[in-house]
């Protein structure tokens, strides 16, 4: 008899990074339907659900082993999906050093000690800016072009490549992801989009580029379903699937400007397109004398700031039967109104430090 077969009747799904907040809505979709075992660093191995949480240091081969053996001895050596979640992200780290060792080299950690399992399918949550931008109006699909523009994509790409070489039998889906947000936000280019208007900040009134770009973004609701139907369908995907996941509405800057705008201030603010190296004067200038706090936009940011992410989701759509439900030109309205009632707790809990009334 399999190891670990009498005391698991469902299928088994591990979550790497469950603690995260993709992790945790994952989780407590899934929970009725599995058994979920969270793979997490040691310090947050609080569980969301019914699932049991392993703590581990992916960077280690070591650690890594050790977690998959208890796995195998309490579950068995057949998993359903692995959802590989965990990664290195970081706005102020551009040092590639954790990027390499976590991510990249965490994948392959993994992937190597999975090589002893009956894996059904292996996900990758990779990102949309793996991909060169694209001008208004083409959008981009699984086949653009893709560009290492700073740390994180390029660790994303890298990854994608070593799954590639070292997935072995085993399935993969790679998704790119967009950029994720909830009812409350949790999306920091939203929420600090959201400050500058409200605070009426030089920044909220001038942009480095075209205002009539943008990037698409994904409801954490839309993002599950994805996940989940993926799982569901896993014996049915091709063994290498690459996937765009995001709205494919995509509203520009100076849309998202205006709306954010009328609705905290009661009226629609005009934006001023500038120059880049003047841009870039100003944030390097702010990064050194700071006022009022340590600046959010660093100098690197300033050539990426007109990027325009539009996104062709046809082939999520036609292998998963999966659409986006949500929209944020309509989401913003909930997620404004929820600021606007208790901006303090708003400020909080998206991680925006004291509120500076204008």
């Amino acid at each position: 008899m399999m190891k670990g077969s009498a005391r698991v009747q469902k299928d088994l799904i591990i979550i790497t990074g469950s603690g995260g907040r993709i992790g945790r809505a994952l989780v407590k979709r899934l929970q009725d339907q599995y058994a979920i075992v969270g793979l997490e660093l040691v310090g947050a191995l609080q569980p969301t659900g019914n699932e049991e949480v392993v703590g581990v240091d992916i960077s280690s081969s070591d650690s890594v082993d050790k977690a998959m053996r208890h796995i195998e001895d309490r579950y068995g050596n057949k998993i359903a999906s692995v959802v590989h979640l965990a990664a290195y992200y970081s706005f102020d780290d551009q040092d590639y050093t954790k990027y390499k060792k976590i991510t990249v080299e965490g994948t392959k950690n993994l992937l190597r000690s999975l090589q002893n399992f009956h894996v059904e399918q292996f996900i990758f949550s990779s990102t949309m800016l793996v991909h060169k931008p694209q001008d208004p109006p083409y959008k981009i699909n699984e086949n653009s072009l893709q560009v290492a523009s700073w740390a994180y994509p390029r660790s994303k790409i890298e990854t994608e490549q070593e799954i590639s070489r070292n997935r072995g039998e085993i399935p993969s889906v790679i998704m790119r992801i967009a950029g994720v947000y909830d009812d409350q936000c949790h999306s920091i280019p939203i929420s600090r989009q959201i400050q500058r208007i409200y605070e009426r900040q030089l920044g909220s009134r001038v942009f480095p580029g075209s205002l009539n770009h943008g990037a698409s973004f994904i409801h954490m609701d839309d993002l599950v379903d994805a996940l989940v139907l993926a799982i569901q369908k896993r014996k049915a995907l091709p063994e290498e699937t690459v996937l765009l996941i995001g709205d494919d509405e995509t509203l520009s800057t100076d849309q998202l400007q205006r709306k954010i705008s009328k609705v905290l201030l009661g009226k629609e603010i005009k934006t001023f397109s500038i120059p880049k190296p003047i841009a870039w004067l100003g944030v390097t200038f702010q990064n050194m004398v700071p006022i009022g706090g340590k600046p959010f936009i660093k100098p690197w940011m300033v050539r990426l700031a007109d990027d325009n992410y539009s996104l062709d989701i046809s082939r999520a759509k036609k292998l998963l039967g999966w659409a986006p439900k949500h929209h944020l030109s309509a989401d913003l309205d909930q997620m404004l109104a929820t600021m606007k009632k208790d901006p303090v707790a708003w400020y909080k809990m998206n991680g925006l430090g004291k509120l500076r009334e204008s």
